[in-house]
């Protein structure tokens, strides 16, 4: 089976709390910007904004 190099696991960071949340994967070819996606924060008990750390 081939090793895909483009894809690469990216923590989120909560931008309310500051919490890590889990990691998932990103396609660095296809989005070579930060990810900002909305994500259930258990710290804060809600959907927030989550942005990829660096």
């Amino acid at each position: 089976m081939a090793k895909n190099e483009n894809r690469v696991y990216v923590t989120n960071k909560c931008s309310e709390c500051g919490k890590e949340l889990r990691p998932l994967h990103k396609n660095k070819k296809n989005t070579p910007e930060r990810l900002e996606i909305k994500r259930f924060c258990s710290n804060c008990r809600k959907h927030v904004v989550a942005k990829e750390k660096k």
